[in-house]
């Protein structure tokens, strides 16, 4: 009778906590995305990312002291990533691109951005069909506001029209960005756009997903002081895959001068926890942002430009945002550096308590199920992005990369003790 009553009393809040708190879908996600304007998209651009990085190592930093000395990082820590940072160079540089057509692009007339984006959706079927496309691509288009939203749309359209005709079927990484948001409404239209092209184009409900790109204080607090980005996931009706937190927009919206534009500035630190919090058990990913400080130029402006990219993906995984962005090749280096080192070091305490939490020994730290999805989540992320090996982590934490990853996508309330 209590039971009964109280389950009637809870049903809506009940069914809210499934619909809006979802968990981890399980699936990959990447630990970058790479910018590219859409003009300079060509086909094998990944692979030569991949060697420009790799010469570029060659060039400033040719062994494990010289890149760990210009990373700050341990010389035994950096040695032994250093083999997998190279094979991940030549074999897999790029994880996710995106395809720009907004801030890195520009107005260029519709002419010339029609071409550019059937020629940029041409050339990704191209690698696609080579198997040296990214794991993930898309694009960034123009956005809601007044002056882009028919350009924006139309790219969108065209982008997608063209993935078809030339696969036959949309890619399974296909990512979509929406800029410039200034409004809940502004994604409750990307939300009734994407479902107005999948009628257009056939595609099944609910295909087209998208990310949003946070860089403005309007989609940070509505002018009632409420948290805007809680609102806008839940604005894109299920569609809403990622969270992008873009510098230095925001920092200027917030009056921040460009010397002190950063991704570490308080500022953006306020920003992401807000992100963090709206985000937090609905299943969208985060991702920090980029820092426009290149390494280019002669070895000195290199190795500077490589310790500030390194300390600051260090920083962003330490915080809990495990994708960033790259806006030139020579980061890479620096972007799996620091993201292999992390994973390597989370490995052995990670995979001893999960070991023991699984009940395969006794270990002396009684850990939470929150807590052991954490560290499976860990390590099968390690695991995707070339850091870890499944059979060492399979043998040091005793259980194999699909019970981790079901450990890991284990919604709210699934307690299994």
């Amino acid at each position: 009778m209590l039971t009964a009553g109280l389950n009637a009393r809870l049903a809506d809040a009940d069914a809210r906590l499934a619909r809006d708190y979802p968990g981890s879908s399980g699936g990959r996600q990447p630990v970058h995305t790479v910018y590219v304007p859409a003009d300079r998209i060509r086909t094998g651009l990944a692979q030569e990312w991949g060697g420009a990085a790799l010469a570029c190592l060659d060039e400033h930093a040719p062994d494990a002291a010289t890149l760990a000395d210009v990373t700050g990082m341990e010389e035994d820590a950096v040695a032994g990533v250093l083999p997998r940072l190279r094979d991940k160079l030549g074999r897999e540089p790029v994880e996710d691109l995106r395809v720009d057509l907004e801030d890195g692009y520009g107005d260029r007339g519709d002419e010339q951005e029609d071409h550019d984006v059937v020629a940029a959706a041409k050339a990704l079927c191209a690698d696609l069909g080579a198997g040296q496309a990214p794991p993930v691509f898309g694009i960034r288009m123009k956005g809601m506001e007044a002056a882009g939203r028919e350009r924006g749309t139309r790219s969108l359209a065209l982008f997608l029209r063209t993935l078809l005709e030339e696969r036959g079927a949309l890619p399974d990484g296909l990512a979509l960005t929406l800029p410039k948001i200034t409004s809940v409404e502004h994604v409750e239209a990307m939300a009734w756009l994407a479902d107005e092209l999948e009628q257009l184009l056939g595609l099944p409900a609910g295909r087209l997903r998208f990310e949003l790109q946070i860089e403005t204080p309007q989609s940070i607090l509505l002018p009632d002081g409420t948290v805007a980005v809680a609102r806008m996931i839940r604005a894109g009706q299920g569609r809403v895959s990622a969270l992008h937190y873009g510098t230095y927009d925001y920092s200027a919206a917030c009056g921040i001068t460009a010397a002190y534009q950063s991704m570490a500035h308080p500022v953006a630190d306020h920003a992401k926890a807000v992100m963090q919090v709206a985000a937090a058990g609905t299943g969208v990913w985060l991702s920090d942002g980029s820092t426009n400080v290149l390494p280019v130029g002669g070895a000195e402006e290199v190795h500077r430009a490589w310790l500030l990219h390194a300390s600051l993906v260090r920083r962003s995984l330490e915080r809990g945002f495990y994708q960033g962005w790259d806006l030139h090749p020579h980061q890479l280096p620096t972007r799996y550096l620091a993201t292999y080192v992390f994973y390597r070091e989370a490995f052995a305490p990670a995979a001893e308590r999960l070991r023991s939490y699984l009940g395969a020994v006794s270990g002396g730290v009684l850990d939470e199920p929150a807590t052991a999805q954490a560290l499976a989540s860990a390590l099968v992320s390690g695991i995707r992005c070339g850091a870890l090996d499944e059979a060492e982590v399979a043998e040091a934490a005793g259980a194999d990369t699909g019970t981790l990853a079901a450990l890991a996508s284990r919604r709210v309330g699934q307690e299994d003790r």
